[in-house]
């Protein structure tokens, strides 16, 4: 038992890799421009991950190429349309708003706003609606009187069975 303990715990640290990239850059500025667009940028693979936190292979392969852009003086905007050139605006977290992402964009606040509106409407008409039915009978001074809906044999009745109930 004590074998197959020792063996599991000598097998722990090889499952637990993770590569680390390291990059040397020529100044501060550009390693900040680094962080920050590896942030900004989704990993195809991984979909829910950007590249700076993925330990995907394709993420590996971005970061260098980001890496390398950056070093050759490659504008944020210009490695920015390089990645959505390459892999579609999918690789935005935050994609620009145009033809293809207006629905996106706009999308839920138009959904909202029928919404809203629909409510509104229900609750205008149900307010502004009256009973389309017979009118119940009225109660005056604990006796019911005839009225549209009820006859006045229906409404002698009624008191009668209500007078009833009460005494008991």
């Amino acid at each position: 038992m004590k074998a197959l303990l020792l063996s599991l715990m000598l097998l722990l640290p090889f499952s637990a890799q993770a590569a680390i990239d390291a990059y040397e850059f020529s100044d501060e500025q550009k390693e900040a421009r680094f962080q920050q667009l590896t942030g900004e940028l989704r990993c195809p693979k991984c979909q829910n991950q950007n590249i700076a936190d993925s330990d995907a292979p394709l993420a590996s392969d971005l970061r260098r190429e980001v890496h390398r852009m950056l070093e050759e003086g490659e504008s944020d905007e210009g490695i920015i349309d390089f990645m959505v050139t390459r892999y579609g605006d999918f690789v935005l977290y935050r994609p620009r708003v145009n033809e293809t992402t207006w629905l996106l964009w706009y999308g839920p606040f138009v959904l909202l706003g029928i919404g809203v509106l629909v409510v509104v409407l229900i609750s205008r008409n149900r307010r502004q609606s009256t009973p389309t039915g017979p009118k119940a009978s009225s109660e005056v001074g604990g006796q019911y009187q005839a009225s549209e809906g009820l006859t006045t044999e229906e409404a002698e009745r009624l008191n009668k069975l209500l007078q009833r109930d009460s005494d008991q």
